[in-house]
C-alpha cells in the first residue's frame, strides 16, 4: 500500500470519490502520520455517527454544518474549525452546501487506493 502522496497534487488533477449520498471527497495529501482531504456535501447530505483511531481536525472552507462531537452538537460556518479525538463518536449535517477541509493523524490508509 502506497504511504505518501506526490508533493504536489493540482485540485484538477486529484479524483473525487463518493463517501456516502450527497458527500464525496478528494485527498490532497499524505504520508504515513499525515493526510489532507477536501469533503464536498451538499445541502441535506449526512457524515453519519462514526469514530476511528485518528485525530481529526476540520476546517469548514464553506457552508453550514451541525457538526455533532461526542454527543454534543454546534452549528459550524465558514471559517470555523472543529477537532475529534481517537475513539470520539462524530458527525455532521450539512445545512447549507459546503466543503470541510479534514486533517487526520495517523494516515486513513482505508482513504488510500
Amino acid at each position: 500500500m502506497k504511504t505518501k502522496s506526490r508533493n504536489f497534487i493540482p485540485a484538477e488533477a486529484a479524483p473525487w470519490e463518493p463517501a456516502g449520498a450527497g458527500v464525496s471527497r478528494q485527498v490532497l495529501g499524505y504520508d504515513g502520520q499525515l493526510m489532507l482531504v477536501k469533503v464536498q456535501f451538499s445541502q441535506g447530505a449526512i457524515g453519519p455517527l462514526h469514530e476511528h483511531i485518528h485525530s481529526q481536525a476540520s476546517y469548514v472552507a464553506s457552508g453550514t454544518f451541525e457538526v455533532q462531537i461526542n454527543g454534543e452538537k454546534q452549528t459550524l460556518n465558514a471559517g470555523d474549525g472543529f477537532y475529534v479525538a481517537p475513539g470520539v463518536q462524530h458527525g455532521v449535517l450539512c445545512l447549507e452546501a459546503g466543503v470541510l477541509i479534514d486533517t487526520f493523524s495517523p494516515i486513513r490508509l482505508d482513504f488510500v487506493r
